[in-house]
């Protein structure tokens, strides 16, 4: 059963955001009831083209681009985001990823693309029918960015890259990657980290000469996730995304519109397995009475839901600031960090809860147990959040 999500009367919202909410949560109910993970990885594939065309046709995915694209409401509103990625994740988290992944995918080109680049892609992103891949992270890269050692050579009128990319979700079913490489060598510091400037970013797409899904990651959640190779791949200068040197200002700035749906993301997990905890103990019985009778049961419900309540004001305060343009960088790490290791405590306690049943393959429980491991890794994982945190704090 679908709890009421009480945050929408919280002063963060207006009334379009509730508007919102109610539409998400419509189309997933009428899609998204049976849902289940894909048993394959050509299945995870087709599931997820076809949840980027369902939200391309309701209109959900306009959300994930600046009006001036076609977005709808506010450039990138980052309540909207966290309200559409909070309800599609307490359905199905392949529903969350396909959605996020059109966001953060052509955010590079949203930010910093050009007028010509920015008309050929985004239309498609928004209608659903073109999937979008936001291709960062290295094998020696993951959260020090500034360590990739993809290289993009100037050849003529067009560029030459040449290296690899790895844990790049949509990988192999993409239409075009926004990918990040050095168009200058690093410069490494006296402490032997490398600097971040020299980096720019550039829209590659699958038959680019050079350019191939070296293999398909199979992860604990499945999602498209793949490495990707670049031998002597050359894409026209006109694919260059803003201008020589900006890629890294444009990758920061597309993780600091998504980060705090992530932790939306992580809320709508944990509202999910509270929601299936609650109708489990109510149900269950045991000695002759049911599980909800047992005051251990009790106490463990109201951590979880405070645990939960607490995270969810954290991370639609990080929102309510980023779209007022505050200050928000110790406050969006703040929801991250907070949401998604609550979510993980909250599911851990619900599969508990559980017994043996909640590791049973194909449990909503133990579903959801998969599916929030992951998100206190990526798009800054919980140790650099803490650091973040921190250095705001000492400015």
């Amino acid at each position: 059963m679908k709890s009421r999500n009480d945050s929408l009367q919280w002063p963060f919202f207006d009334e379009p955001h509730r508007r919102l909410a109610g539409q998400v949560g419509a189309w997933a109910a009428g899609h998204l009831a049976d849902a289940v993970h894909p048993a394959d990885s050509a299945s995870v594939d087709a599931r997820c083209r076809e949840l980027v065309e369902g939200l391309g046709r309701e209109g959900l995915l306009r959300h994930c681009l600046r009006a001036v694209d076609g977005g709808a409401g506010s450039d990138f509103s980052a309540r909207s985001l966290c309200l559409v990625r909070e309800s599609l994740a307490w359905w199905d988290g392949l529903a969350d990823f396909a959605f996020a992944m059109q966001g953060l995918g052509s955010a590079p080109l949203s930010l910093a693309g050009s007028d010509k680049l920015r008309s050929h892609y985004l239309p498609r992103v928004a209608q659903g029918t073109a999937i979008a891949a936001f291709a960062l992270s290295e094998q020696q890269a993951g959260s020090d960015v500034a360590a990739m050692q993809t290289m993009a050579h100037r050849d003529g009128d067009g560029y030459r890259l040449d290296g690899a990319k790895t844990w790049i979700s949509n990988g192999g079913i993409a239409d075009f990657y926004c990918v990040f490489a050095r168009t200058e060598p690093a410069r490494i510091r006296a402490d032997g980290s490398a600097a971040a400037e020299g980096i720019s970013a550039f829209v590659v797409e699958p038959g680019d000469p050079g350019f191939t899904v070296a293999a398909r990651i199979d992860a604990m959640a499945p999602h498209p996730l793949a490495r990707l190779v670049f031998e002597d791949c050359r894409i026209p200068a006109s694919r260059l995304i803003g201008e020589e040197g900006e890629g890294f200002r444009t990758a920061m700035r597309t993780l600091d519109v998504f980060r705090t749906s992530v932790a939306a993301a992580a809320c709508g997990f944990a509202r999910r397995a509270l929601d299936e905890a609650l109708d489990h103990a109510r149900s269950r019985t045991m000695f002759g009475r049911t599980l909800a009778d047992f005051q251990l049961t009790q106490a463990a419900l109201a951590d979880m839901a405070t645990g939960l309540e607490a995270a969810q004001l954290l991370t639609y305060r990080a929102a309510w600031l980023r779209d007022r343009e505050m200050p928000f960088t110790a406050a969006a790490a703040m929801a991250k960090l907070t949401a998604t290791e609550t979510a993980q405590s909250v599911i851990d306690r619900a599969l508990q809860m559980f017994g043996g049943r909640g590791v049973v393959r194909g449990e909503i429980i133990e579903r959801l147990y998969r599916e929030i491991r992951a998100l206190r890794i990526y798009e800054g994982a919980s140790e650099l959040q803490r650091l973040i945190i921190g250095r705001e704090l000492l400015k």
